[in-house]
């Protein structure tokens, strides 16, 4: 049985638009059928799966990819640093760079930008943050940082999570500026981060692969940065340089073929995030927004 549409809403368009989901019926079938489910747990969530998997994309034959897939899901190549027909494979295409003037980063020293491209949730404190994407499910943030201490600091603070999918530009940035430390890693299973396996367990986000990060921003105080694997994404390809002063919206890394999320998360009273993406975290519809744009702004 096909799952329900999944509906996002778009900063720009201001409209409600229907996620185009690559590899729809696969997805479908592993998180919704019986002998899928039993191929999941056996296979696809562990990470010799997305190992083979990013090892196929990195082959020159997968290079044939590239042009259906902008053609399928309507990419803007005016977009790209360079041109589609420089990429050997997929993976390249994939993890293109842009040209910086297609994701201008908001200057103002108060305004927090988004870090990814993607689809946004906003809650303006975790500790009521019910219901992420299934009503009455939400999980916990000392299960999600793998540390007790850390969670009691940040558990009245503010989340925002981005979700990535295959569609979108595949490069993450620094939310604020500031100082980053080295990236902690948490080892876990690959399962999807699509809303088809996310309405079926909010857990994912806690179990799954992650690396978590605190960078040391003047103006917002101690933040925490995630990045969350997912199946077909076994690794983090950070290119910032752990202990050095980043500005707001430098590149952090990217991810390889696959959807994945990036979690942002601030201490309590330090910002104020923005009402579209708020309302969207209390109807549990995602906010479609890009890199460099407001997030939030500092609250006084």
């Amino acid at each position: 049985m096909p799952s329900e549409p999944i509906q996002f809403f778009n900063r720009y368009s201001q409209k409600l638009e229907a996620e185009e989901v690559y590899g729809a019926g696969f997805l479908q079938w592993i998180y919704g059928n019986p002998l899928g489910k039993l191929a999941l747990h056996a296979l696809v969530k562990r990470s010799i799966f997305s190992h083979w998997y990013g090892w196929r994309m990195d082959r020159p034959a997968s290079r044939k990819k590239i042009q259906p897939f902008i053609k399928q899901f309507h990419v803007d190549t005016a977009e790209f640093a360079d041109p589609p027909s420089s990429f050997r494979t997929f993976n390249e295409f994939f993890h293109r760079r842009l040209k910086a003037s297609a994701r201008p980063v908001n200057a103002r020293e108060d305004v927090a930008v988004f870090p990814a491209d993607g689809r946004h949730l906003g809650f303006s404190d975790i500790s009521k943050a019910g219901g992420i994407f299934v009503k009455g499910e939400v999980f916990g943030l000392g299960e999600l940082l793998g540390d007790r201490t850390l969670a009691k600091r940040f558990q009245d603070g503010s989340l925002v999570l981005s979700r990535l999918c295959p569609v979108d530009y595949h490069r993450f940035h620094f939310p604020v500026a500031g100082t980053p430390d080295t990236p902690r890693l948490i080892n876990g299973p690959l399962f999807s981060v699509n809303p088809i396996a996310l309405r079926q367990n909010i857990h994912i986000f806690s179990q799954n692969k992650r690396a978590i990060c605190r960078i040391q921003s003047t103006a917002f105080g101690e933040v925490l940065m995630l990045e969350i694997g997912a199946t077909c994404v076994g690794s983090f390809n950070y290119t910032f340089h752990p202990g050095t002063h980043a500005a707001k919206g430098a590149e952090r890394g990217f991810f390889k073929f696959g959807g994945s999320s990036v979690i942002t998360i601030f201490e309590p009273g330090r910002v104020l995030l923005n009402d579209d993406l708020l309302d969207g975290g209390r109807d549990r519809c995602e906010l479609y927004a890009q890199v460099g744009d407001q997030m939030g702004t500092l609250k006084h």
